[in-house]
């Protein structure tokens, strides 16, 4: 029996069976809100292990800490549990009803998958997903058992509170889900469990001082605590339900972008969250990956304020895709992704591939202002011309394809964009323009922008593509890119297919599908399903397309002239390459979700002759020879260039060690508050009771510091500088001067090292410890 707490119940623990129960309370509030924000695949039902997972934690680090392990054997115990239980929960949980040797072999599986995913092949997806709830069963084991460890072991309810209440708040922070009551719960046992376990403190120590009577005096905090749990909680649902001030909302808003890029690179090791909780805006970059859902959080993204007298249904334009991997889109990236730093009022695409010619078109002014918009890349139509403020050009390749206009800073900004005209007046563009484009495509424009992965089309995509063909036939008139592209469009928005915001059951039958095949062969998803279907099908017949990302139209006030774009406008669709017009946009997406218009068919133009150089607006040096690479973009090794790891990895270790310094060096200085000889003395004690070697309750401060001088002999002086430094001020009541507070300082600093090789005689202090048990 640890000393110090009075036994509650016979054969039970000091702290007494509530405590316990307390404990498991706030462990299952943790858990039962794991298992209701449904993390995998959007059901509950695969997660419902985790109330039982928890249970295990808890009952691991109870029965640790009281059978008389140390901590680091009663942990491994618990972990070596954990590592044959929650496997077969898991099992459980994928086959149901399959018996070990079944459930075993079913996580086992999708272990590898994902390993083999992930890893060996480097997706950015896999279908597996029993690896998610084997991480999720160890997260509520482990921190269960901590929990336990911390108030049965250590006596220290706040480290279990923190770390079980941690877990909770992140669940709570990433789903919709309404779970406040797990909140509740967790609240009223934390604080319980700290009122309880201070009353049982506070009597402990009215028993060893012989003081009163310790059973009145534990009666009078228990209901103390229950007084101020109960005024707490009440308060605190009142004030949730009342208040409405944001004081951290700035500071929230400035890390938002920090945050979700690194939850990007994170993204494909988690699993998918339904009714997910948007951080705050909308989120585009150069990676757009095609998971089970498509969400995006409430509010205004953009205002934009429009000149007078347009109404035009403008797509909003933020990042374009060149490059296709199965799981979704991606830019190139590497030095294949130039910034070209453009000054307020330049030409953004001046010396690029995709500029824009001027003839039959027109430039108008829009007025940008981001409102809850993550990041800083520029909301535009088709073609941006200028921005009125220095910004970023990040271009494809030394040919300058746009990828994102990157708009360094905050408040609103002036954007220039060059649109084309409709119609035949002005030499505006029409269908038949569009149709007797022809196919001199750039050599660049051809290698990007019609790369596609083996995997890409496969039997039902390709029927998709013939069900177009029939639609072009039907029509009784020749396949251009154009007559395609729009029969693409057509039989993606038919009946064949069905708009669904959440597939997550779809890509987990899927497999090692691409995400286009996938979506031909179960015919439900959302715009980035039909936008990288339609760009797919049109690279495989060579045609130049690419995905991109933005805003649909948003509400247009006729009396200000300003439209507000939601974030539930974002939105995916897809641009095809017209030689001598440039690109153009479409969008496949069905059930009235797109609000793409047809332009006016136009007067007949006879088909562009086949020639040695691509019709483009800035030329070329034709298909034989390397394309024109502007003077603005520096050159690049080509889209397809590796990049070696060895330096990161070489740069990581580096950053790695001098983090490592610096926390230690930091560690060994201390605080940096002043020392006072009580203060040294306590963390002296603490650091050695950490490593096996603490004081013995009716030990004095110098009986102390000479044991531990005794197993430490070099440490001898400063053990006792500190220590008679504490007796003079504690017993002495002595007030010490400047030197030696700073003695005993730097010799505190000291000993926070020294104390270090207690390590190494943590097996002889034992042996000891059993010597004079024998002995008694």
């Amino acid at each position: 029996m640890t000393p110090g707490f009075p036994r509650r119940v016979a054969g039970g623990p000091n702290e007494g069976w509530l405590t316990l129960v307390f404990v498991a309370l706030m462990a299952l509030a943790m858990a039962t809100a794991m298992d209701d924000a449904a993390w995998v695949l959007g059901t509950s039902e695969l997660t419902d292990f985790l109330a039982i997972a928890t249970l295990g934690g808890v009952l691991a680090g109870f029965v640790g800490s009281k059978v008389g392990w140390n901590r680091w054997v009663a942990h491994a115990v618990g972990a070596a549990f954990a590592a044959l239980t929650v496997p077969l929960l898991v099992g459980q949980a994928l086959v149901p009803g399959a018996g070990l040797a079944a459930g075993f072999a079913a996580t086992a599986e999708h272990a590898v998958e994902a390993w083999r995913h992930l890893i060996v092949l480097g997706r950015e997806t896999t279908p597996a997903y029993g690896h998610h709830l084997w991480i999720l069963g160890l997260l509520c084991w482990g921190t269960a058992q901590f929990a336990a460890a911390a108030v049965f072991r250590h006596r220290r309810p706040l480290n279990a509170v923190v770390s079980t209440g941690a877990v909770l708040v992140a669940c709570m922070a990433a789903t919709e889900h309404v779970q406040i009551w797990f909140l509740v719960v967790f609240s009223v046992s934390a604080l319980f469990l700290l009122a309880r376990l201070h009353a049982l403190e506070e009597q402990s120590t009215w028993m060893r001082r012989r003081i009163g009577d310790p059973t009145a005096i534990r009666a009078i905090y228990l209901r103390g605590g229950l007084v101020f749990t109960s005024l707490a909680v009440a308060g605190a649902l009142a004030l949730t339900a009342a208040a409405t001030s944001k004081p951290l909302a700035g500071a929230w808003d400035e890390l938002k972008p920090l945050i979700l890029d690194v939850g990007g690179a994170l993204q494909r090791f988690l699993p998918t969250l339904e009714g997910g909780r948007g951080i705050g805006g909308s989120r585009f970059g150069p990676q757009a990956i095609i998971g089970g859902t498509w969400t995006f959080s409430d509010g205004v993204a953009v205002t934009i304020e429009r000149p007078p007298g347009d109404d035009y249904p403008y797509y909003w334009r933020v990042v374009a895709f060149d490059k296709f991997i199965n799981s979704g889109w991606e830019w190139t990236g590497g030095d294949d992704t130039v910034p070209v730093p453009r000054d307020a009022g330049d030409e953004l695409f001046e010396g690029s591939l995709d500029q824009v010619a001027a003839p039959g078109t027109h430039d108008v002014s829009f007025r940008v202002t981001p409102v809850d918009l993550i990041g800083s890349w520029a909301v535009s139509p088709l073609s941006p011309l200028t921005v009125d403020r220095a910004s970023v050009l990040l271009g494809a390749g030394g040919e300058g394809f746009f990828q994102a206009v990157d708009v360094p800073g905050s408040g609103p900004y002036t954007i220039t964009a060059r649109v084309w005209l409709e119609g035949d007046e002005n030499g505006g563009l029409t269908q038949n323009k569009l149709r007797a484009a022809g196919t001199a495509y750039a050599p660049a424009l051809v290698s990007r922008y019609t790369q596609l992965t083996p995997e890409a089309v496969g039997p039902n995509a390709a029927r998709v593509l013939e069900q177009a063909r029939r639609r072009v036939a039907a029509k009784g008139i020749g396949e251009t890119p154009f007559d395609l592209a729009i029969a693409l469009q057509d039989e993606l928005r038919s009946s064949s297919f069905h708009y669904d915001k959440t597939v997550t059951e779809i890509q987990a039958k899927c497999g090692d599908l691409s995400r286009s095949e996938c979506f031909a062969t179960y015919k439900r998803g959302f715009c980035r399903h039909y936008a990288t279907l339609m760009a797919v099908l049109l690279r495989h017949e060579k045609v130049p397309a690419r995905v991109v990302e933005g805003y649909l139209p948003g509400d247009v006030d006729e009396s200000t002239g300003i439209e507000s774009v939601p974030n539930g406008a974002g939105h995916a669709w897809v641009e095809v390459y017209f030689p001598g017009v440039g690109w153009y946009p479409f969008d496949p997406t069905g059930s009235d979700v797109s609000e793409t218009h047809d332009l006016p068919e136009g007067r007949v133009v006879p088909s562009a002759r086949p020639s040695l150089f691509p019709s483009i607006a800035t030329g070329s040096d034709g298909p034989d020879g390397p394309s024109r690479r502007p003077s603005a973009v520096p050159p690049t090794t080509g889209p397809n260039r590796p990049t070696a790891p060895g330096g990161f990895v070489v740069i990581t270790l580096v950053m790695l060690v001098a983090m490592a310094l610096i926390a230690f060096l930091a560690w060994r200085r201390g605080s940096r508050r002043p020392v006072t000889p009580e203060g040294a003395w306590a963390g002296i004690g603490r650091l050695a009771a950490r490593l096996g070697f603490g004081p013995r309750p009716t030990e004095t401060a110098f009986e102390y510091a000479s044991a531990l001088g005794d197993v430490l002999p070099q440490m001898r002086p400063d053990l006792e500088a500190v220590a008679q430094g504490r007796v003079e001020v504690a017993y002495g009541g002595r007030v010490l001067d400047n030197d030696r507070i700073q003695a005993i300082r730097a010799a505190y600093r000291t000993l926070r090292v020294g104390l270090l090789r207690l390590v190494l005689r943590r097996r002889e202090r034992r042996r000891q410890a059993a010597q004079l048990e024998r002995r008694r």
